[in-house]
């Protein structure tokens, strides 16, 4: 479960960071 956690922050960051680019980019 604690290895997973930074993998799941990275993946969530990375989809809001690829929202916002999608958002500017629109």
């Amino acid at each position: 479960m604690h290895a997973m956690g930074p993998n799941v922050a990275g993946v969530i960051g990375s989809a809001v960071a690829a929202g916002i680019l999608i958002q500017f980019a629109s």
